[in-house]
Order: C-alpha cells, then sequence, then structure tokens
C-alpha cells in the first residue's frame, strides 16, 4: 500500500514546523515499520527537490510567487507531481487537510481521506473571524471531493460538523500518535524552578497575549518565575511580527520572559524537561500535540479547558486546565500547581499514563491501517 501526504509542514533541515509535521514524522516511521510505502508532498517557500529521508519519500513543491496565478501554479505543479507517482507505484490513499482537493485531479483507483487539523471553517469560526467566502467554498469542494475523513478528537469532528458535511462518508475518529522513543522523561536533566515552558507558533490564538498578561500576576507571589517561548514567530497581513508587539507591550516584565524562536524537533524534549511546568493555554485546538508530548515526558502541564482540553487532561488529576481567554484564571492555575509541588510526581505519573494510552503510536496506527483497508479500492 502507498499512502501520499500532501503537507505544508514537516520536520527538515531548519524548516519550522507545527504539530502537524511532528505528527507526520512519526506516523510515517511507523507505516513504513508495518510494510507500507509513504510519500510527502511538502510545499514551502524556499526550495524543490525529492529526498529519502529514512525511507519516506519526501517531494519538496516552491510555492509559487506569481500574484494573482500562485494558486493555479502550485496545483498544477501538485496533480503533475501525484500523477507521476502514481504511475511509478501506484498509489492507494492520499491524505491531506481540509483544503488540500478543492484543486485536485482525482485518480482513478485512489482514495481521498481529509484529516481534521483544522481548517479554514473551524479557526476562523473559534477566533471569531468572518468566513472568507472563496476560502470557505474551496473547503467545501474539497470535503465533497473526499472519500473519507479521519477527526483528531471527538471535539474537532463536533465542531467541524455544525459548519461542513461529511455526508454519509466514512469517519473515523483516531487520536494523534506520539513518539514514546522521543518524548519520555528524562530525569537526568536538571528542572529550573519555578520556569514554564510554552511551544507553538507565537501568535495571538495560542494564548501567548493572555500568558504573558497572567506572567504579570504572578511577579509578587513568584520573583523568580520565568516563561520561556520556543515557537516561530507570526507575522499580520502587512509584515509587522506579532513576536515584536508582545515584547512591546510587556517590556515591563521582559526580564522575566524569553522568545527563543523555533525549536528543532529533537531540541523540544529537552526544553520540555529543563520545566517545572508546561503551559499551552491555546484558544482553539483540534486537538494539539504539546500537551500530550509533554505529558509523555511526565511533565505537570496546564492545557486549554476549551475544546479537546478536557478530553486530554482530567484536571487535577493529570495535570489543569485554564480559561485560555483569561489572565487572571491561568494565573490561578499556575500558582495552584506551583503551591502543589508534592503532588508533581504523582500528576507526572498520570499524565504520562494518560498520554500513552489516549496517544499511543501502536493502537493509533494499527487503527489507521484499519480505516485505510476499510475503504475498498
Amino acid at each position: 500500500m502507498h499512502i501520499v501526504f500532501i503537507t505544508s509542514e514537516y520536520p527538515f533541515k531548519n524548516f519550522s514546523h507545527g504539530g502537524v509535521g511532528s505528527f507526520l514524522k512519526t506516523f510515517s516511521s511507523e507505516l513504513l515499520k508495518n510494510g507500507l510505502d509513504v510519500s510527502i508532498v511538502f510545499f514551502n517557500n524556499h526550495c524543490e527537490g525529492n529526498f529519502n529521508l529514512d525511507g519516506v519519500n519526501l517531494i519538496l513543491i516552491k510555492n509559487s510567487n506569481v500574484r494573482g496565478f500562485s494558486w493555479y501554479l502550485n496545483y498544477r505543479k501538485l496533480n503533475n507531481t501525484l500523477e507521476k507517482l502514481h504511475l511509478e507505484n501506484p498509489i492507494s490513499i492520499i491524505e491531506g487537510a481540509e483544503m488540500s482537493f478543492f484543486w485536485i485531479r482525482k485518480l482513478p483507483g485512489v482514495k481521498y481521506v481529509i484529516r481534521l487539523h483544522g481548517g479554514h471553517h473551524f479557526f476562523s469560526t473559534a477566533e471569531n473571524r468572518n468566513i472568507n467566502l472563496w476560502k470557505g467554498i474551496q473547503e467545501k469542494i474539497s470535503f465533497k471531493r473526499s472519500d473519507a475523513f479521519i477527526g483528531v478528537s471527538n471535539f474537532s469532528v463536533t465542531e467541524t460538523s455544525k459548519y461542513l458535511n461529511f455526508g454519509n462518508k466514512p469517519l473515523e475518529i483516531i487520536c494523534y500518535s506520539i513518539s514514546s522513543d522521543h518524548f519520555y522523561p528524562r530525569p537526568e536533566i536538571k528542572v529550573i524552578p519555578y520556569s514554564l515552558a510554552f511551544a507553538g507558533t507565537v501568535c495571538e490564538k495560542k494564548g501567548v497575549r493572555q500568558l504573558l498578561c497572567a506572567l504579570e500576576l504572578l511577579i509578587v507571589d513568584f520573583p523568580y518565575v520565568h516563561l520561556n517561548l520556543y515557537g516561530r514567530d507570526w507575522s499580520y497581513p502587512n509584515g509587522d511580527s506579532y513576536m515584536q508587539e508582545m515584547k512591546n507591550s510587556f517590556s515591563q516584565i521582559s526580564s522575566f520572559f524569553t522568545f527563543h524562536g523555533s525549536l528543532s524537533y529533537d531540541k523540544l524534549p529537552l526544553a520540555y524537561a529543563e520545566a517545572e511546568i508546561c503551559i499551552f493555554p491555546s484558544h482553539s485546538e483540534t486537538q494539539g500535540l504539546v500537551a500530550p508530548e509533554a505529558m509523555a515526558m511526565q511533565k505537570p502541564v496546564i492545557f486549554t479547558s476549551l475544546g479537546p482540553g478536557p478530553e486530554t487532561i482530567e484536571h487535577g488529576i493529570n495535570g489543569w486546565l485554564c480559561n485560555p481567554f483569561d489572565p487572571i484564571d491561568i494565573a490561578s492555575k499556575i500558582r495552584e500547581a506551583f503551591y502543589q509541588r508534592e503532588s508533581f510526581s504523582k500528576i507526572g505519573e498520570n499524565a504520562k499514563r494518560k498520554a500513552l494510552e489516549k496517544f499511543s503510536t501502536s493502537i493509533n496506527v494499527k487503527k489507521n491501517l484499519d480505516f485505510y483497508r476499510s475503504l475498498s479500492f
């Protein structure tokens, strides 16, 4: 069976990526172990080329910058690439995110699967933005062209179904997979007292502003507290840096936080390990990987109480949940955690157990394979 993934992020060289890229790396590696062929078509802004990464066929397509025609040129390259791949090694499944199949030329005998990583309707609604008419149309047509769907959480399916129609097509909820060979407890790494670690794109929807507001509220009680933020910067349409805006807005507490920029997949576990608490107050997620990754490392984690948060963490048992829109509540949960240091070991053990049960690579890869095979070819 030959599986092809269409993506705009993947851990490769110094390219920045998010949770989707981490998932694809882990998932594709496991598919290879199960005897499948895996190709990844990776749209990026830097280069083109073909690479073999530990058995994964990685095909880089550079995004066109021809104003007004970039969409056409990009999808022409994509369709040509897929047709060539199919001739060389017949494709069984092509998988992409919500909008991936709008311009696709469907190949006979190939099944097209959308995994709900979070599309335009999902995030626009969650962030109280208007639906862009053109993007909305693309997403709806992409859904019509898909043959099946995979939700990464119950929340991702429930929320998406309010705006997009799954029809009567096969639909399965399968959690992301986490590599326990990569994210595991690191007792040899010294924990920095009163340190907080955030990982993710530095942007509004990840709760960065509210997290910094909460930090202001903690300084009096915890003068040694320090927030380390790991992740790529986000830019406004005019090119302004969100990270710089945060530095300017919170300059009075600048000694209490550090923006480290993007961190490689290999170094991310070290950032989690050094932190006393890992915190991710995201406004909107289909699931998110950072919280389960840190949980798998037996770390105390504070996650969003919204969306998939309650599916991931049972408050006070294997972590804490906070209202990501309320800095007072975020500060309260951090304060509560710091005052319960003696429970960190038990919380961490419970967190690891939950992460390995819910996000187990072996269990979730099997579910994926069963689902793929259930689609008649």
